[in-house]
């Protein structure tokens, strides 16, 4: 069978692109590995905050908001960032940036119990919310017209209308290619003859704790140190910690880096009581981004293959809107977005 567009890629960038583009045509999603969502969007915080990322995100973010609240996915959360001594200019920069409320210390530790004499700056953003990243995959993936897990793209040919796509002994045939590979997607490119944007894999590593002190997490804020040089989130009643790196990685499943792990947990142990105890689990993500760490949404140098990548940390929360503008796009249709903002998406940028 002849495939309208093939979807490179099962995490949540190629399912929700695979649902925007299901009113367009036949769509089938291939993923690599055997389980949908397996790399960074298994592997994400989670969490919804509008005015997280440079611009063009920040503009993503707000045009998918409505998505996620009438499909609910979003869960209030909020967000809390602390500072402790030396680390007041970094905090003002992340309070005016990510539009924050000033709070006193009495009120953060109201909040948040086991905050250490040792902070010294509080501020909070109520308007930050969990989302369930489970449901937005699995309704992208119903959307489409196939989706096959174990199809590890081996070779992609042009042929006459289209493209010719093989994983091993499974061939497809299809009219358009939507490379949203994540870390892989420079590599299905070059598949394909198409000039790689530079993409660069950054790792970062989490660790699952106990709840602190015994304390009944689930009410509690995300917690966030003065220029994301740490965050903890509520979980299942435990909490995850990262040290929030960024450390260059060749496309791989991520593992955590030990010492970096413990470098991150000093630091949350810097503004909390309880001794840190050892991790329950921990594990690692690969946070994909393009040189300018904008996303690469739209066409390349060759007719009928799109780019969907470069989600960097922001996969989730721009999901609904980044979808729609790809296939708006690849139906030559008019973009909710100022043409400012498509123009700082598009993947012609990078050439």
């Amino acid at each position: 069978m002849e495939w309208d567009f093939l979807i490179i890629g099962g995490g949540i960038a190629g399912a929700s692109v695979g649902a925007a583009l299901a009113e367009h045509g036949s769509v089938a999603l291939w993923e690599a590995e055997d389980v949908f969502g397996y790399h960074a969007s298994g592997r994400s915080a989670a969490l919804f905050e509008e005015s997280y990322g440079l611009p063009p995100v920040v503009a993503l973010n707000r045009a998918s908001r409505a998505d996620h609240a009438a499909n609910g996915w979003m869960t209030p959360r909020g967000l809390m960032l602390l500072a402790v001594a030396g680390q007041e200019d970094t905090f003002d920069h992340d309070l005016t940036h990510m539009a924050m409320e000033p709070l006193s210390l009495d009120e953060a530790r109201t909040m948040v119990p086991i905050l250490s004499p040792d902070v010294t700056r509080a501020a909070l953003h109520v308007d930050a919310f969990d989302l369930d990243t489970d449901a937005m995959i699995q309704t992208g993936l119903r959307a489409v017209g196939q989706a096959r897990a174990g199809r590890r793209v081996t070779a992609i040919t042009g042929i006459a209308g289209g493209w010719r796509v093989q994983a091993g002994p499974n061939e497809v045939t299809a009219r358009q290619i939507v490379n949203a590979a994540g870390p892989w997607a420079d590599r299905i490119a070059a598949l394909a003859g198409v000039r790689p944007l530079g993409l660069t894999p950054l790792r970062r590593s989490m660790a699952r704790i106990r709840a602190p002190g015994g304390h009944d997490v689930a009410r509690w804020p995300m917690l966030m140190g003065a220029g994301e040089t740490w965050y903890a989130k509520p979980d299942a009643g435990a909490l995850i910690v990262s040290p929030a790196e960024e450390a260059p990685s060749d496309p791989v499943d991520a593992f955590a880096d030990d010492m970096t792990l413990a470098e991150g947990m000093a630091r949350y142990q810097a503004a909390v009581t309880p001794e840190v105890t050892r991790p329950i689990s921990t594990w690692a993500g690969l946070r994909t981004f393009t040189p300018d760490r904008c996303l690469a949404l739209g066409g390349s140098e060759v007719e009928g293959f799109w780019w969907c990548a470069g989600q960097g940390g922001y996969g989730f929360q721009t999901a609904p809107a980044a979808a729609r503008l790809l296939a708006d796009l690849i139906a030559g249709r008019a973009s909710e977005l100022d043409t400012a903002t498509v123009a700082a998406l598009d993947p012609g940028r990078l050439r």
